[in-house]
């Protein structure tokens, strides 16, 4: 008989190599349920304290935070305040640029609507991050990605604002 991963959590899991624990499952799981919000350590932590039958220490979810980000499961983001924010890696986050709102942390690619202004510019920005990498590996740096993101309020946090008057 085989030990097969019998859900899709536990498949990703043994195809990055790591061992597929109890907290493993939950933070993954967790943070996939929630794909386009970015969350804080502590703010994860909180998050997973009504999920967990027992709450993951910090230190040990700060760890697995740390492994998952390291074999491209979760990606790490730091935001203007200069904190670390995680969230499911998004298939597209290597090749669309995308907008973080700085209240709700909704992590948006900036295609669709935007396709059209973005379009002819996301070729040669593209093209150019590309460039740039190739550069750096002839240089003999390894394991590098390249992030675009706009940094801002979205529409729905700024029109829900105190204090905002809509135009």
């Amino acid at each position: 008989m085989t030990d097969r991963p019998s859900d899709p959590i536990d498949t990703l899991l043994s195809a990055h190599g790591l061992r597929r624990t109890a907290a493993a499952r939950l933070v993954l799981g967790w943070l996939l349920a929630h794909p386009d919000t970015s969350y804080t350590h502590a703010q994860l932590q909180a998050a997973l304290a009504g999920d967990a039958e027992e709450a993951l220490d910090r230190v040990t979810l700060y760890r697995l935070i740390d492994r998952l980000t390291q074999v491209g499961l979760l990606l790490c983001r730091v935001d203007a305040k200069r904190v670390r924010r995680y969230q499911a890696m998004p298939s597209s986050v290597h090749a669309i640029p995308h907008f973080e709102c700085q209240s709700c942390h909704r992590d948006s690619p900036l295609d669709g609507a935007f396709s059209g202004a973005l379009k002819a510019n996301a070729n040669d920005l593209e093209r150019a991050a590309q460039t740039a990498l190739e550069a750096l590996k002839a240089l003999g740096y390894q394991g590098m990605s390249m992030d675009f993101a706009v940094r801002g309020v979205c529409a729905d946090c700024a029109s829900t604002a105190p204090g905002t008057a809509s135009s």
